[in-house]
């Protein structure tokens, strides 16, 4: 009788503390992003928009389920085998779910997070993350196909002449770089895109007036770049040495917060990029969010599209959490695993198209448009958002070299 009273007294402190709190037991996310390393300022604004948006859920929404949600974030510096360390230690701390920054990370990260069935959101798009088997990892929206799909699509719409329109590649030799290569070799042999030259090159070339001038004696009218936005500076540079004038398109991560300073008197009017994501100017449910956001918690104090992704990959984990509540009862790793296959055509308030997740595809969404980049760290929409498979591009504005 001791020992259960003993017992119950114990059960009867633990259920007061939760009642005093106000919470019950957490719902533990895991984030390993890159703060230090190569492009860092890009994952400190992921994780700015990452903590900002539970920070939100659990001040102003009261959490999921009356149950807070807990984000740890740390910092893998960009290097796989440190974000590997991290995702091993967050399965054995038996998190309900995780999110992962880069493509080699992912990659490297998959088995141990498929081994402890904890689902994880990727930041990278890249398509490799997505090969079979697909369990447990997702991303949040369509991955570098849809990049590639699009941009080309949109270049052969704006191209005039009968001719087909000439585009250069101009990537870095790794797997991030050659992650358009194919996508793009494969949808310009299907709709007459004459990809005249792939010009690789080591992230730490610092000057990349070679590889502009093969570009330009390859004859390429457009360049299509999967390089970070630090190294797209130096190709606009060295386009400008050698008297090369054409429009460059890059991928949804093009830019930074540092590109915009990188950039005064280089962007001009001439550089674009796929982007599948509100801008301040659509007046969306999605932007008012984020305008709450950066009111509330002054992390940040404009649109910025690293910022962006932070939000997206928070608000699909907390749809994901309230469903495995409302549909198994419970949160934990499996049932958020099982609640996200359930997705489909999923609203986030034009944040980002229809999210839509079922046990054979976890891509997210296929639909982007193509925008241009301002030099004042603005985006103005230069077609409507398309699936480059299913749609025809719509062209809003073309681009004036």
């Amino acid at each position: 009788m001791k020992k259960l009273f003993i017992f119950a007294v114990i059960i009867g402190i633990f259920c007061f503390s939760l009642s005093v709190s106000g919470w019950a037991q957490p719902i533990k996310i895991g984030a390993v992003i890159n703060l230090t390393g190569p492009a860092s300022t890009w994952g400190q604004y992921h994780a700015k928009g990452h903590r900002d948006y539970f920070k939100y859920v659990n001040d102003v929404k009261g959490g999921i389920a009356g149950r807070k949600i807990d984000l740890t974030v740390v910092d893998h510096a960009y290097k796989v085998p440190e974000a590997v360390k991290y995702v091993k230690k967050f399965c054995e701390e038996k998190v309900d779910m995780i999110a992962t920054w880069d493509a080699g990370s992912g990659i490297m990260a998959k088995p141990i997070i498929q081994e402890y069935k904890i689902p994880t959101i990727n930041y990278s798009t890249y398509q490799g993350i997505l090969k079979p088997p697909i369990a447990y990892m997702y991303l949040p929206f369509g991955s570098y196909v849809l990049d590639s799909q699009a941009v080309l699509g949109y270049i052969k719409a704006i191209h005039k002449g009968k001719d087909a329109p000439k585009v250069g590649l101009l990537t870095y030799n790794n797997t991030y770089g050659k992650s358009i290569h194919d996508p793009s070799k494969e949808y310009a042999a299907k709709n007459n895109i004459n990809i005249v030259t792939i010009e690789e090159f080591p992230p730490a070339t610092v000057d990349l007036t070679t590889e502009m001038l093969r570009l330009k004696s390859k004859g390429a009218e457009y360049v299509f770049v999967q390089i970070l936005p630090a190294a797209i500076i130096t190709a606009l540079k060295a386009a400008d040495k050698v008297g090369y004038n054409v429009p460059f398109f890059g991928t949804w991560t093009s830019t930074d917060p540092d590109f915009f300073k990188l950039g005064k008197g280089l962007i001009r009017d001439r550089v674009f990029m796929q982007f599948c994501g509100v801008l301040p100017q659509d007046k969306t449910p999605g932007i008012e969010i984020m305008q709450k956001l950066w009111d509330k918690y002054k992390t940040v104090s404009k649109f910025d599209t690293s910022y962006w992704e932070g939000v997206v990959v928070a608000m699909i984990q907390e749809r994901a959490a309230h469903r495995a509540s409302g549909l198994f009862k419970q949160i934990n790793g499996e049932t958020i695993n099982r609640a996200m296959e359930t997705f489909k055509n999923e609203d986030f308030g034009g944040l980002v198209p229809y999210v839509s997740f079922s046990k054979d595809n976890h891509e997210g969404s296929f639909k982007g448009r193509i925008v241009q980049i301002h030099e004042d760290a603005t985006y103005s929409p230069m077609s409507n958002f398309y699936d480059p498979i299913k749609e025809k591009v719509q062209v809003l504005k073309t681009p004036k070299m």
